[in-house]
């Protein structure tokens, strides 16, 4: 997609603060953190939300997990973080490129706000 602003930091052409990346997924920090750890890992391949979820992509969502449990290792904070996805406009979803935030550093509450 040439609008969408995750496919332009997967290509290069934004640049961004990597923590992670393989041939099938980029980890990189969020711009406006919301804890002290705070990492969206999207896949290189356009999805743009859970809801285009299928048989035929599902795997990227097991590498995405992957990811998460091996940055939280890299990181130090496996003991302690949340994994957010937000689907659709009234779930908050504010790019339209399937990501997920990865959050640790700070105790949270449940439900979130």
């Amino acid at each position: 997609m040439d609008d969408c602003i995750f496919c332009k930091i997967v290509k290069g052409e934004i640049p961004s603060t990597k923590v992670y990346e393989d041939d099938t997924v980029l980890a990189f920090r969020d711009l406006e953190p919301q804890a002290p750890q705070h990492i969206l890992i999207i896949p290189k391949e356009h999805i743009a939300s859970a809801a285009e979820i299928t048989d035929k992509n599902s795997a990227v969502v097991a590498h995405i997990f992957e990811t998460a449990a091996k940055i939280a290792h890299d990181l130090g904070f496996a003991d302690g973080f949340r994994v957010v996805n937000n689907c659709g406009d009234s779930a908050g979803q504010s790019v339209k490129h399937l990501h997920f935030h990865v959050l640790a550093g700070r105790d949270f509450t449940w439900p979130p706000g």
